[in-house]
């Protein structure tokens, strides 16, 4: 379950990130006085995060036929349409720790214990809520449970956040998100085919061309799939990374193609602009 593994651990080291640069910033102005907001925001918002994970799942669990189908497919649509966003907000933001120092300097500076817990409370509920749906419908194409997966992404996130605010670790962030964000991408346009499979079954796109083709090898005898069909081990793996389907649509084929142009040219355009803004 790498795709959940992987969702997991950036969300998660997304949060600690922005916990740490708050801390570190607390204790080296002295104010320590105010961490304890600082970790009531983080459980609060944790808490929040996983309450709207249970409303969530209770809710798909009680639909069923079409009502789920359309469910299912809006949830990979949602879900899609946040990964792109927060991948390309990400490349836009240069200054993400000195804005943050900024608002807890004003903050500290008033005594706005509120405030400060707001802040971190937003941060840590954002991405929560988000690893939430991105979960949801990553959890939709798996073949089996994500929650080892998702929980050893967490904990590994939490580790890496620790030791590089503790032990002061030296790692290219920079190029870390970027590793992350092509697989994601990736993911996502799994997420926007898969969607369209979902609204063909519940009769609300037309497919067009119902198979393009079909490279699913045959089942075995003892009801046992290959490695490469689409539900077997490696094209399992890869249908739940990458979207891979053995028969796919027309649609389900151009609305994958149609969304990684998009974003290649979305991505093209933010590095045009920030080196335009370099050269300046």
């Amino acid at each position: 379950m790498f795709a959940s593994f992987i969702i997991t651990f950036r969300e998660t080291l997304e949060a600690a990130l922005i916990a740490g640069i708050i801390l570190s910033y607390l204790n080296r102005t002295n104010q320590t006085k105010f961490n304890n907001v600082v970790y009531v925001g983080i459980a609060a918002g944790v808490v929040v995060s996983v309450v709207c994970a249970f409303v969530l799942q209770k809710v798909a669990g009680g639909l069923s036929g079409r009502a789920e189908e359309i469910f299912e497919g809006t949830t990979m649509f949602v879900g899609a349409f946040l990964l792109t966003s927060m991948i390309l907000w990400m490349m836009r933001q240069k200054q993400v720790a000195t804005r943050l120092r900024e608002k807890v300097t004003e903050m500290v500076s008033q005594t706005w214990k509120f405030g400060l817990f707001m802040l971190v409370f937003v941060a840590i509920l954002r991405e929560g809520i988000e690893t939430v749906i991105f979960l949801s419908a990553a959890e939709t194409i798996a073949s089996g449970s994500i929650i080892v997966s998702s929980f050893g992404g967490i904990i590994a996130a939490i580790a890496l956040g620790y030791l590089m605010f503790v032990y002061s670790m030296k790692i290219n962030i920079k190029r870390f998100f970027t590793v992350t964000s092509v697989l994601l991408i990736f993911f996502a346009a799994g997420l926007i085919a898969h969607g369209m499979h979902e609204f063909h079954e519940a009769g609300l796109i037309p497919p067009i061309v119902k198979e393009v083709w079909n490279i699913n090898p045959a089942v075995y005898e003892d009801g046992s799939y290959p490695w490469f069909h689409d539900k077997g081990y490696v094209g399992g793996t890869l249908k739940e990374l990458f979207g891979y389907n053995g028969n796919p649509s027309l649609m389900e084929v151009s609305s994958y193609m149609a969304y990684l142009l998009l974003v290649a040219f979305l991505w093209r355009n933010i590095e045009r602009e920030q080196k335009v803004a370099r050269n300046r």
